[in-house]
């Protein structure tokens, strides 16, 4: 009764049952009445060329469309030790901007964050509006990195400005014929975030409406695009279960062609007759 409740209650043991038993009977039972009838060696290679033919057909559907198993779908990842970007000449030591950016010793924090983003655009650096689709992802990224560093917590800062370089597909024929397009250059982006004045909460009261602090320069957060690896797991699955179908399918005719050798010389010795004794 404990081995009963244990399989019932249990999502692992349970899981790992169900593969075996529906395993066994959708393969075995297909097996068994191959065997039966076509012999074990002839009946195992036929259920198996199916099996595995069935399998391509399938990861091909998913490696076409997405579907079914996946990889790690694509996100933004932060540029090893050039994360949090503070300053103009950061900026320039990272490679975000060519040539050193133009700031007085005693201009202020919004003047700084003009000059930068001038220059930004300077240099290839495209402002993603705020309303496109790939500004909230990209916001959201930034912030998730800003905060997993340290440098704020939720609510101490706001992100003013997404800026976007790179990412084109190739190769092209031209710009409207891209279905040859499969791989893909760098693409960037940098997150500026600006910090919060601190906000004091008074009982029965909404919270007063966010404002920038002024006095402190903006954080800029450089990453880069990872395209993961969506289609791999089903291209593998493809591939693999392809090499197994036509082999399968090659040994299948490698047999035909020996019965059929077989089967003629057999036709061959019996209308010649027996032969005659000396």
């Amino acid at each position: 009764m404990h081995a009963l409740l244990a399989i019932n209650w249990e999502p692992q043991i349970r899981g790992i049952l169900i593969i075996i038993i529906s395993s066994t009977v959708l393969m075995g039972s297909v097996f068994l009445i191959l065997g039966t009838n076509l012999g074990v060696r002839l009946g195992f290679l036929i259920s198996l060329a199916a099996l595995s033919g069935w399998m391509m057909l399938m990861a091909l559907m998913w490696w076409t469309f997405g579907i079914g198993l996946k990889g790690d779908p694509p996100t933004w990842k932060a540029v090893a030790g050039q994360t949090i970007l503070v300053g103009p000449d950061a900026l320039k030591e990272a490679g975000v901007v060519n040539k050193p950016i133009d700031v007085t010793a005693n201009s202020t924090a919004a003047q700084q964050a003009t000059a930068i983003d001038t220059a930004l655009q300077g240099n290839g650096w495209k402002k993603v509006a705020s309303d496109a689709q790939n500004y909230g992802p990209s916001a959201s990224a930034g912030g998730v990195e800003i905060e997993s560093d340290g440098e704020f917590k939720a609510g101490q800062y706001q992100v003013v400005n997404v800026f976007d370089k790179g990412g084109a597909r190739y190769p092209k024929i031209n710009e409207s014929i891209d279905f040859i397009a499969f791989l893909h250059k760098p693409h960037w982006i940098v997150v500026e975030v600006a910090a919060l004045l601190p906000q004091r909460a008074e009982p029965g009261r909404a919270p007063a409406a966010a404002e920038i602090d002024t006095t402190q320069v903006h954080r800029y957060v450089y990453m880069v695009r990872d395209l993961g690896n969506v289609r791999v797991p089903a291209a593998e699955i493809a591939i693999g279960a392809s090499f197994v179908f036509f082999t399968c399918c090659y040994l299948l005719h490698i047999r035909d062609r020996r019965v059929l050798v077989n089967r003629s010389g057999a036709l061959a010795v019996s209308a010649a007759g027996p032969p005659s004794r000396v």
